[in-house]
């Protein structure tokens, strides 16, 4: 095993543990930071890659955006966020089996597939990573779909944070 498998070994057992720990959280500022954790834990992903682009647009537009968006949406309702509700519900053993099953299946059907194992052909030298990319990102057989699904995904998150913040009307 190489560095660098260990390396990405380590990064996606804190990104499954991280995961874990912020679906299974009730107090919602724990589970924000989890979320942040997760988030990173991609970003490093990203670096293992030699991507450092997009390692440092998850950074900055996940963590530096949503997530933060999403802390202060909770700073700033008047929910319940010290961590008293109850995190699991009735069906939480169901889920847990659905997933473990689920996950197995795709355990299996990655064992079966002959490409799991081929590695990824080398880039060229004189390969620019950010023009084409940016090339990419706007060209309709490029990335310009995604892109669009990002930024409302963005403004989504915006809406429903000014939402959540908004103070109660009278007749609520």
């Amino acid at each position: 095993m190489t560095v660098e498998q260990g390396i990405f070994l380590f990064i996606g057992f804190v990104i499954l543990f991280s995961a874990f720990m912020m679906v299974t959280r009730s107090n919602l500022i724990h589970a924000a930071l989890y979320l942040v954790l997760v988030l990173f834990g991609v970003a490093v992903l990203f670096v293992l890659l030699d991507a450092g682009f997009l390692a440092v647009v998850q950074i900055i537009v996940y963590i530096g955006a949503i997530a933060i968006l999403m802390i202060f949406a909770v700073m700033l309702t008047r929910g319940n966020v010290t961590g008293e509700a109850i995190s699991m519900n009735s069906v939480f053993g169901w889920g847990l089996l659905l997933c473990s099953l689920f996950g197995f299946a795709l355990i299996i059907m990655l064992g079966q597939w002959p490409g799991a194992a081929a590695l990824a052909p080398a880039l060229p030298a004189n390969w620019n990573e950010v023009s084409e990319l940016g090339v990419a990102l706007v060209s309709p057989q490029g990335y310009v779909i995604p892109f669009e699904v990002a930024s409302v995904l963005l403004l989504a998150a915006l809406i429903g944070a000014i939402v959540v913040a908004r103070p109660p009307q009278k007749d609520e």
